[in-house]
């Protein structure tokens, strides 16, 4: 999955939730955004592998809810 996509795909769906995205901080390897209460590490690869992707998105669940990426 191409990051941009993962970072859009969240965003879209905290915005739909009302809940805030934004970038925390930038790290030497990662980007590091804040999803409401949660902090969520983003490395900073073009391509992000799947497995990486899903347990990414699977740290959004207690903001966004129970598989929302499905």
């Amino acid at each position: 999955m191409k990051r941009r996509d993962l970072v859009r795909k969240i965003a879209a769906q905290a915005k739909q939730a009302g809940v805030d995205w934004s970038v925390k901080r930038e790290g030497a390897n990662h980007t590091v955004y804040q999803l409401g209460d949660l902090t969520i590490p983003v490395p900073r690869h073009n391509e992000i592998g799947e497995k990486l992707a899903a347990e990414i998105l699977k740290q959004c669940v207690p903001e966004l809810g129970e598989a929302w990426w499905k």
